[in-house]
Order: structure tokens, then C-alpha cells, then sequence
């Protein structure tokens, strides 16, 4: 049988590269989006490249020339290109849709994340819920998969732990289920497969906040000394940064601040354990 032809902008992000190796080990015909020459180097055996920005929208054209389905993981995470949410987030996408609806592209799945529908007075979630309303209208077949967390966030975690304490807000009891990037891109493959049109997506181990953090901690061999602060200076941070930093500063660290204020529990998939995962991480930073 015939495999579809498959687009994966955003491809040289955590998520991208693991859904293009994914997509190639399925059989799939491959095709990146890449902003630089010289991310080339981080995939093996892709059948085209493009080179452009998504928020160049002359540069795009053509990106979904003869392409069945479009998986976009296009969203800022740390560049500093001097980019807002509106302009990643949201108009990259929205450019890539209208490449892929004047291509007759058959599906078109975008990666957002858990609640998002209910957070937009974030920034980040305000461009990525606009885009998410834009590509449900568009009338091209969608699938949008919401995950609540991949394992890579939770280097935050080991990070606190290292130094020898974490701290957490309020009493450490809400939970969520992050997943492996690994995973994550089976699911979004299988999603898209079977014609799912969203889903909030998960790992296969829950865990409480307090849970995260003596995992951490037994990860870097250190004591469990965690510090409960009072859920008021979360609230205060969010405010201080809102009122005195940009949304290039304050965006990540207020999803973070809110996302830890409530249980963040999803459908559970996939076989990675998050134990392995920071066991592996303070290896890696044990030999630099």
C-alpha cells in the first residue's frame, strides 16, 4: 500500500526530529522544513529538504508541493530571533496552512499543548489557540494533539535537584503524566493515521509534583529536601514579570508558573519511563 508523502515543519525541535526519525523507520517519503543550512546535519536519510522560515511566508512557497499529510511543531521555545508568540506561534502556522490548502494537502496536524483551550489569557496559549481556531475553519481535515509535558521539561526538575533542594508551590500534590518525545511522535503518527481529530496526550507513569522532585533528587544521589513555598509568590512572580519584562522573557516561565498550579493528567501512551530518562540526563552531565 501506498504511503502518504509527509511535511514535518518544525522539524529540528525536540519533538520534530523525533517524529522525522519515526516517520522514516514507518516507511513514510519525508520532507523538513529547516530555517539554516546547517541543520541538514542533525537528520539521516530525509528525502527532501526545504530551507526557509515559516514567518517568511515567499520563503515557504511550494513547501507543500505534492505532500499527503503536514505535521507542524512550529512554536518558540528559546530562539532568539526576536520573534513574538503572534508571529511563531501563530502566523507561522497560519502561512503554512495556506501553503497547504493551495497544494490540496489531505491533513494537516499541528502540536499544541494540554488545556491550551483554557489558558489563552497566556501568551503563548492566545497564539496558539488563534491558530487552532483558524486551522479548524480552514475545512482541510485537522488533528491537533495536545501534550501535557515532554520529558525535556522536566529537566527543570533536575536542574533544582542538582544544587541539592527543589523548590515547589503550594503543598507538591498536583500531577501530570509527561511523555517521552519518542512516544509522543508514535501517537501523533497514529493520530494522524487514523484520523483522530484532537486529544490530549500523555507518558504511562503519573506523578505528583513532590513525586518529580525526590525523583530528581534520588537521580542526582542527593537527600530528599524539598521546600513547599506559598502558592502567593507564584501568583506575585507571574504579576512582576507580566508588569516589567517582555513576553519573550515572562512567556515560558508563566506557563510553567500556571501549569504546576493544577493537575495536568492525560491519556497515558507509550513505553518510556521518566526514571531512565533523568538517569541518562545526569550521566550526560556528569562527562561534560
Amino acid at each position: 500500500m501506498k504511503k502518504e508523502k509527509v511535511l514535518v515543519a518544525g522539524a529540528s525541535g525536540y519533538l520534530g526530529q523525533y517524529l522525522v526519525k519515526e516517520l522514516k523507520k514507518q516507511g513514510y517519503w519525508v520532507r523538513v522544513l529547516i530555517r539554516k543550512e546547517n541543520q541538514k546535519k542533525k537528520f539521516e536519510q530525509v528525502d527532501h529538504y526545504h530551507l526557509g522560515e515559516a514567518t517568511d511566508p515567499a520563503s515557504i512557497k511550494g513547501v507543500c508541493s505534492n505532500i499527503d499529510w503536514v505535521f507542524s511543531c512550529i512554536g518558540i521555545t528559546r530562539q532568539k530571533d526576536g520573534f513574538t508568540y503572534m508571529d511563531v506561534d501563530y502566523q507561522a502556522n497560519s502561512n503554512l496552512l495556506k501553503e497547504a490548502l493551495r497544494d490540496n494537502v489531505k491533513t494537516f496536524q499541528y502540536v499544541s499543548a494540554i488545556h491550551g483551550d483554557r489558558l489563552r489569557h497566556l501568551k503563548i496559549f492566545e497564539a496558539k489557540e488563534r491558530f487552532v481556531d483558524e486551522l479548524v475553519a480552514s475545512g482541510i481535515s485537522y488533528s491537533i494533539i495536545r501534550p501535557n509535558g515532554f520529558f525535556s521539561d522536566m529537566r527543570d526538575f533536575l536542574g533544582m535537584a542538582k544544587t541539592g533542594r527543589v523548590y515547589l508551590f503550594g503543598n507538591g500534590q498536583y500531577k501530570l503524566n509527561p511523555i517521552h518525545g519518542e512516544d509522543l511522535a508514535k501517537v501523533c503518527i497514529d493520530k494522524m493515521r487514523v484520523g483522530v481529530q484532537e486529544e490530549s496526550v500523555g507518558g504511562m507513569e503519573i506523578f505528583s509534583q513532590n513525586e518529580l522532585a525526590e525523583l530528581a533528587l534520588k537521580s542526582w544521589q542527593k537527600e530528599i529536601k524539598i521546600t513547599h513555598l506559598p502558592d502567593w509568590i507564584r501568583k506575585l512572580i507571574i504579576f512582576l514579570l507580566r508588569t516589567f519584562t517582555s513576553s519573550k522573557t515572562y512567556g515560558p516561565i508563566e506557563f510553567f508558573l500556571t501549569a504546576m498550579s493544577h493537575d495536568n493528567i492525560a491519556k497515558p501512551y507509550g513505553s518510556k519511563r521518566l526514571e531512565d530518562f533523568f538517569w541518562s540526563e545526569v550521566q550526560k552531565n556528569k562527562k561534560v
